[in-house]
């Protein structure tokens, strides 16, 4: 038996023995999406439910129903404790279910994507990493497969109690992304099918949006994407392009198809050409069958991933995100919605800034005009939520009426500009913001 059969030997457990390993007063990372670990977190809420463990603090982005259904049921919301850098549809419903029962909503952490694994090391102080992970290879090593974002710093932080489950559904992707057998405290088994998520429907505003920004992408262009159907509808429009690179926070199906067709080669990349470079990925199993054991495609933590620097070493960066909402001299809210947290800041502005540091590189934020069924317009007189992206950091913007540069605009140009692309049933009323601001004279 190798050293690393009987390491691994000696840290397998139960699910319930692995949890009992996590004392009440932890800080834990949850790693985000796919890579949450079932077993684990359903032994930890039993626990939970039965007293032996209270006041458990979990810090992660992008929740799924693993731990929504486990151990952020309402029910245990004293005992284990959300801390949510970056909100979904767990966090709204519980947010929801708490406003009915007059209790605070789930604690928000603001925070850009970059920035999280600092944060969480070094300002929260986090000392459990629970996730799941691809088995061990001849080296001794766990690959974090669809979810190295901010778990590699977390778990190279000296002491960090590192509680495992070893999954052979979670693909083994290269890159720096491994945990040796060495550094972990509980190892559990546990193969089941990772969640898979479903392609958000497509409108025809989507795919006119898509068919806009598709004709903003050149040749050789290196791309990032972001999550939902207006990047999705990118990537549909760019079937016919050549020597696409990709260096993106978040691994999607339209990306990986992008590749398999090759659109995508990553040729013409300065860092990291001929690969596929991504911090995370969520979306179907053709996408994980993608990622599992492929030489070109790389996981490397979201610290490198989405610093502006390491963005610009590629030139000609296209990055893509959507907005909830954008002001007439171009400030971005991306993650408040009806006054509430409705997602969060993300990778947005580390690649809105990285893009634009890169030479030729552009920034595109993308939105529909209208929300609510067309009762509301996008573009806007004022935010009513946080600034996710600074008006100085905008540089094209579109909707299905267009795009626009606003770089080299003033700010009476940029709202001119702004309000050619609102619904034209929202713009003489906003003409007439735009003037009582001394941003239309006319």
């Amino acid at each position: 038996m190798t050293d690393h059969a009987r390491l691994y030997r000696e840290r397998l457990c139960s699910a319930s023995e692995a949890a009992a390993r996590i004392p009440s007063g932890a800080k834990v990372t949850m790693v985000l999406g796919a890579g949450q670990p079932p077993a684990i977190l359903a032994a930890l809420a039993d626990r939970a439910r039965g007293g032996g463990v209270a006041d458990v603090r979990f810090y992660y982005l992008l929740c799924t129903g693993i731990a929504g259904g486990s151990v952020f049921d309402f029910d245990l919301q004293d005992r284990l404790i959300p801390m949510s850098y970056f909100h979904g549809g767990v966090e709204r419903a519980l947010d929801k279910r708490r406003r009915a029962e007059a209790l605070p909503a789930v604690e928000v952490m603001p925070c850009h994507f970059s920035q999280v694994p600092r944060a969480m090391v070094e300002h929260v102080g986090v000392d459990t990493l629970i996730a799941t992970v691809s088995p061990m290879d001849a080296n001794g090593n766990f690959s974090l497969g669809t979810s190295t974002d901010y778990s590699l710093a977390v778990a190279r932080k000296p002491g960090t109690r590192i509680i495992l489950e070893v999954n052979a559904h979670m693909p083994y992707v290269h890159g720096n992304c491994m945990i040796p057998v060495s550094d972990v405290t509980a190892v559990v088994e546990n193969d089941v099918i990772l969640p898979l998520l479903p392609p958000a429907p497509r409108s025809a505003v989507d795919d006119a949006i898509g068919a806009i920004i598709a004709g903003l992408v050149r040749d050789g262009d290196c791309l990032q994407m972001g999550i939902g159907a207006l990047p999705d509808a990118v990537c549909a429009g760019l079937a016919r392009h050549r020597h696409l690179g990709i260096h993106t926070e978040m691994m999607t199906p339209g990306l990986a198809e992008l590749v398999r067709t090759g659109v995508v080669d990553n040729s013409r990349k300065q860092s990291h050409a001929g690969h596929t470079v991504f911090a995370f990925a969520l979306g179907d199993q053709p996408l994980y069958d993608f990622l599992h054991d492929n030489p070109l495609v790389e996981a490397h933590p979201v610290d490198y991933v989405n610093n502006p620097f390491v963005i610009a070493q590629n030139d000609n960066v296209v990055s893509v995100n959507a907005t909830l909402q954008i002001d007439l001299t171009g400030a971005c809210n991306s993650e408040f919605m009806n006054g509430r947290q409705f997602s969060g800041s993300g990778g947005q502005l580390d690649f809105v800034r990285g893009a634009y540091a890169s030479r030729g590189g552009r920034s595109i934020i993308a939105c529909h005009s209208t929300a609510a069924k067309g009762t509301v317009s996008r573009i806007s007189a004022a935010l009513s939520g946080p600034v996710t992206t600074p008006r100085n950091d905008t540089h094209i913007v579109v909707t299905e009426y267009g795009w626009t540069n606003l770089k080299g605009k003033s700010a009476a140009e940029r709202a001119r500009a702004l309000i050619g692309l609102a619904h034209p049933d929202f713009r003489e009323e906003l003409q007439r913001a735009a003037f009582g601001a001394g941003l239309w004279t006319t």
